[in-house]
């Protein structure tokens, strides 16, 4: 095995970060708490870790034997994140009010796609080539960690933030993901 080395530790950790946008994210999951009544920060952060190193290692496998390519798989993500963010801006709701909610939601749609989605997936492929293997593990590792304060803060941030903010901030963000499942439909669809 070759040593970590500190640079691509490093630049793998910031791309993921940009990819993964926990910060841009804490409207949505803040909206998402307050539908489900709870998120479990442990539960989410373990899903994102297991899904990005089981995509690592499996993920062109993975899709090929469900006949699935990594467009698909992208333009799938982008609708679910499109939905989301209409909800978000229009103040109205698409996905039903599930009594299953508080336990599934920690999965889906925050671990997956929200967090580790299609676009952070599709760029542990293309870091796969230019980075060593143990080096994007530490860098998901960090991520991981990032994401789980993030989740474990969420309610002080909301209080930090309070009605109003939270409100601009949510039709704000809303706008902005939704430009990002188009950017990602786009670019996965060929339009």
């Amino acid at each position: 095995m070759q040593p970590l080395i500190f640079k691509e530790v490093l630049s793998v950790t910031m791309i993921l970060f940009a990819i993964i946008d926990i910060l841009g994210s804490i409207p949505v999951i803040i909206e998402l708490r307050q539908r489900a009544g709870h998120i479990q920060s442990e539960k989410a952060s373990i899903a994102v870790l297991v899904l990005m190193v089981t995509f690592l290692f499996v993920g062109n496998e993975l899709l090929n034997v469900i006949g699935l390519d990594i467009s698909s798989f992208a333009i799938a993500g982008s609708i679910v994140i499109f939905i989301i963010a209409m909800e978000m801006v229009l103040g109205i709701t698409f996905f039903k009010d599930d009594p299953d909610m508080a336990q599934t939601v920690s999965i889906v749609p925050l671990a997956f796609p929200l967090i580790a989605g299609a676009g952070t997936m599709t760029t542990l492929l293309s870091l796969k080539s230019q980075y060593q293997t143990q080096n994007i593990l530490v860098a998901i590792i960090i991520n991981t960690l990032i994401v789980y304060l993030v989740l474990k803060n969420v309610k002080w941030l909301e209080h930090l933030l309070g009605k109003a903010g939270l409100s601009i901030l949510r039709k704000a963000f809303g706008v902005i993901l939704l430009a990002i499942a188009i950017k990602l439909f786009r670019s996965n669809s060929g339009l």
